[in-house]
C-alpha cells in the first residue's frame, strides 16, 4: 500500500511542479545556519521562488494565523539550480535543497558566506558556526515541548497549537532560554537544535527564537518532501539520532549535553546515542510533559543512569551549577 501511495503522490507532485514552474521563474535562496566539521564548513540552504512573509503580529486572529502557517508549507521549490560560494558549486535537488562543503575557516564563531545562484549577481549571506578551541562542551536540544510548548505528544493538541498561533504568540519555556544560555557561555560552546519539524518551519522557528532571546545555533529539521525514491520523510527517531550522530562525529573533541522531553521517545533515542558514542554524553536533561513518564521512558532513563550518565528529569530545567556538579561528581 505504501509503495502505491508513494507512486501516486510523487506523480501528482510532479504535475503540480510543472504547473508552478510555468507560472514563475524567480529564484531565491533560503539560507539555513551551517556548521563546521574537522575539515569543512557546511553551508545549507534551499532554492525557492519566494521567501516567507512578514513578521508575525501578536494580535493577529486565529484564521489569519492559520492561513499564515499553511502558506509556509506551500513552498515552490526549484530543482537543478547551480549555486556557488568560494569557488565551490552545488546543484539543488528535487526539493530545492543544496549543501556546499567549503574549506573550514581558521576563525571561530559565526561567519556569513555569500552564496550566489548561477547567472545572478545578487548574493545571499548564509551563516555558519565554527566551534573554537576554547569550547568545553556542545549542547544539542530538541525543540517541541523541550523549548517550545506544542503538545507534540498529542497529535490533535499539536495541530491546534501549531496552526492557530504565530511566532509572536507561541510560548517558549523561560527556563530553557536560561539554561541553554548558561550552557552556551556567551557563544563559546556550540548549540544545535534537532527537531522532527519540517524545514518549512525554519524561518518561523528562527523568528520565535530571536523574539525570545534563545541562544543562536544551527537547526537540523526534516524534509517532508517527495522524491522518486523517498516517501515523505524518515522517522522521528532515525532523523534525531542520525543528526546527533553527525554532530558528534563533526566535533570529536567535545562532550555533549542532550536536552529533550518525555513525550517523544527522547530518552530512548539518547540512550542509543550513548551506546554508539561511549564517554561522549556528559548529561541528559528531560522535561516531563503533561502525560508524565511511561514505562518505556522510565526503562530508557534507567539504562542511561546505569551507564553512569547523569539524568535530570522534571517539569522544569535544573540550574547549570547542578548539572556541572553532577558531571564532576
Amino acid at each position: 500500500m505504501k509503495p502505491l501511495a508513494h507512486a501516486i503522490a510523487w506523480r501528482l507532485e510532479r504535475v503540480a511542479d510543472r504547473f508552478k514552474r510555468s507560472k514563475s521563474r524567480a529564484r531565491v535562496i533560503e539560507g539555513y545556519a551551517g556548521y563546521a566539521t574537522c575539515e569543512h564548513l557546511v553551508l545549507r540552504g534551499r532554492v525557492l521562488t519566494s521567501l516567507a512573509g512578514s513578521p508575525a503580529q501578536r494580535r493577529a486572529g486565529r484564521l489569519r494565523n492559520f492561513f499564515g502557517m499553511v502558506s509556509l508549507f506551500l513552498t515552490d521549490e526549484v530543482a537543478h539550480v547551480r549555486v556557488h560560494a568560494q569557488g565551490v558549486e552545488a546543484v539543488s535537488d528535487e526539493e530545492g535543497y543544496f549543501t556546499l562543503l567549503l574549506t573550514r575557516p581558521e576563525t571561530a564563531g559565526w561567519t556569513d558566506i555569500p552564496v550566489h545562484i548561477e547567472g545572478s549577481e545578487d548574493a545571499t549571506l548564509c551563516p555558519a558556526y565554527v566551534a573554537g578551541e576554547d569550547a568545553e562542551m556542545m549542547i544539542i536540544s530538541d525543540i517541541d515541548d523541550t523549548i517550545l510548548e506544542t503538545g507534540a505528544y498529542s497529535l490533535l493538541r499539536n495541530l491546534w497549537t501549531s496552526l492557530t498561533g504565530n511566532a509572536a504568540t507561541r510560548h517558549i519555556y523561560p527556563d530553557a532560554v536560561r539554561l541553554i544560555s548558561e550552557l552556551a557561555a556567551g557563544g563559546a560552546n556550540p548549540v544545535f537544535y534537532v527537531s522532527s519539524s519540517p524545514w518549512n518551519l525554519h524561518s518561523f522557528l528562527s523568528e520565535i527564537f530571536e523574539r525570545n532571546g534563545m541562544a543562536r545555533g544551527p537547526m537540523f529539521l526534516r524534509d517532508l518532501g517527495l522524491s522518486r525514491t523517498k516517501f515523505i520523510t524518515d522517522g522521528h527517531g532515525s532523523h534525531k539520532g542520525g543528526s546527533i550522530d553527525l554532530l558528534l562525529r563533526a566535533h570529536p573533541g567535545l562532550r555533549v549535553i542532550l536536552l529533550g522531553d518525555t513525550g517523544q521517545e527522547d530518552a530512548k533515542i539518547y540512550g542509543e546515542v550513548a551506546k554508539t558514542h561511549p564517554g561522549r554524553i556528559a548529561a541528559v536533561v528531560l522535561r516531563e510533559t503533561a502525560d508524565g513518564v511511561d514505562q518505556t521512558d522510565q526503562a530508557a532513563i534507567d539504562l542511561i543512569k546505569a551507564s553512569g550518565i547523569p539524568v535530570f528529569r522534571g517539569k522544569t530545567f535544573p540550574e547549570r551549577r547542578d548539572i556541572d556538579k553532577a558531571i564532576e561528581g
